[in-house]
């Protein structure tokens, strides 16, 4: 017969308060991040209030002053209003008005669209093309193969409805893919060199790798007849909706600065942009030993107030020690990185997670969540705390070799932009000068550097 009895068991769990949990959160918020955080824990705690806020500006410093000159309608932007000339002053504001105005950039599809209202098309054929339009991706491709959505009538109108489409601005849209594109380019144009068509259709991995001499062989042709083809291929453009692909820019505060003063550089923490925070005084008094007594609704209103208290200040201490923490490891990190802020990029030397962990005496977990999207400002740009952790080209982290990965990019980068012989540097040969400098990395490496930062093949170039 089976019977269960009971059985002592004894193990380690780590188990984290809500308060510690709260802590490592505040921790890796960046700055706008944590500015909501803000908010959102003031509105849930009553005890909780922002005591200075920096950030914002007042409203009495931007309301203009009350005169007999001050038009109220200065700055509106009804089209049917007019004023006085205005002086240097009114036009300022009125520029500033008009530039904050709210837009959103033209989309590839509104582009499209406009164009195609202008063609006298009747209803049946408007209604196709702006169903292919919607289709189009980022690209200006079909998303879905347009035969998988048409019913049969609709799939007897598509040739010339896609003859439109492929005809406006800018041109090549409404294809397959980016080959198509470019043939349907060469075909719209009447000055485009004969011979284009069989360059896109059977050669665009030797046009890219550069084999003029096998392409005009396979094609019976002169290499300058060849490389005339080629330059002509190369204003071409493969992606055509990518001209109208709108992006909403992304505004970045940076978490500290460096500065240099008196000759030493200085870290400071953007704090400005973080409220200061504090404990309300009602609560403070109502959860204070002099509260003490009274009856029950009493008691439950100062257990009340002495929970919200306790809450608000550890929350201001989280954000306190997040603030030395960063603090800390920013000012390792500048140490580390000494030459990187004296003389730039290209002096970013080796360094890992570990190193700094070591040097603060923290986890290396807690080094990796407090510099995630965490910015700094230097006199050479604005740069992601992540940034200055890089590997070694060779050996493992700061224990390899004293060039890092970033270093060596950005010398690569200072090889091609100094290159003024007018003869495109090869790979091959970015390495062999690289040598010369005691920086040993083959041509594959520098091939992926480049590619990395977005720099073409010699050919390309």
């Amino acid at each position: 017969m089976q019977y269960q009895k009971p059985i002592i068991i004894q193990e380690q769990r780590l188990k984290l308060s809500p308060q510690m949990y709260q802590s490592i959160q505040l921790m890796a918020l960046p700055l706008q991040d944590l500015k909501f955080r803000i908010e959102e824990e003031v509105e849930k705690n009553p005890a909780l209030e922002i005591v200075l806020d920096r950030s914002t500006v007042s409203l009495d410093s931007t309301t203009p002053q009350e005169s007999k000159d001050y038009e109220p309608f200065e700055n509106s932007s009804d089209p049917g209003y007019t004023s006085r000339p205005l002086d240097q002053e009114g036009a300022d504001a009125k520029q500033k008005f008009l530039e904050g105005a709210l837009s959103r950039p033209e989309s590839l599809q509104d582009h499209l669209l406009w164009q195609l209202r202008l063609y006298p098309l009747p209803e049946e054929l408007f209604s196709l093309g702006e169903m292919l339009i919607q289709n189009l991706d980022r690209n200006g491709f079909h998303r879905e193969a347009p035969d998988s959505f048409l019913n049969p009538r609709q799939r007897e109108l598509l040739p010339a409805v896609l003859d439109i489409i492929q005809g406006l601005d800018p041109v090549g849209c409404g294809v397959a893919d980016y080959s198509e594109s470019l043939l349907v380019q060469w075909t719209r144009d009447p000055e485009a060199p004969e011979g284009v068509d069989r360059l896109i259709k059977d050669f665009l991995p030797e046009v890219e790798r550069g084999k003029l001499a096998e392409i005009a062989r396979a094609m019976k042709q002169e290499i300058p007849r060849v490389e005339e083809m080629v330059k002509y291929l190369k204003t071409l453009n493969p992606f055509p909706g990518s001209a109208y692909t709108g992006t909403d820019a992304q505004y970045v505060i940076p978490d500290l600065m460096v500065r240099l003063e008196e000759g030493e550089y200085k870290l400071y923490l953007n704090d400005e942009e973080i409220p200061v925070l504090g404990v309300a005084d009602f609560f403070k008094d109502l959860s204070g030993p002099d509260s003490r007594g009274g009856g029950e609704g009493e008691k439950e209103a100062r257990r009340f107030a002495q929970e919200h208290v306790r809450d608000a200040r550890w929350f201001i201490n989280s954000i306190q020690q997040r603030h030395r923490t960063l603090l800390k490891i920013a000012r390792a990190i500048l140490d580390f990185q000494r030459e990187f802020f004296i003389r730039g990029p290209k002096y970013l030397v080796p360094l890992t997670l570990k190193d700094i962990a070591e040097e603060v005496s923290v986890h290396e977990t807690t080094v990796s969540r407090i510099s995630n999207a965490k910015y700094i400002q230097t006199e050479w740009g604005l740069y992601p705390l992540k940034y200055f952790f890089t590997n070694s080209i060779s050996g493992s982290g700061s224990g390899g070799s004293r060039f890092s990965k970033e270093g060596v990019k950005e010398r690569v980068r200072e090889i091609l932009e100094a290159n003024s012989s007018g003869k495109k540097l090869s790979d091959q040969k970015i390495s062999e000068m690289l040598k010369k400098e005691g920086i040993n990395i083959a041509r594959r490496t520098v091939a992926k550097y480049r590619g990395e930062l977005d720099i073409e093949s010699s050919f390309g170039r």
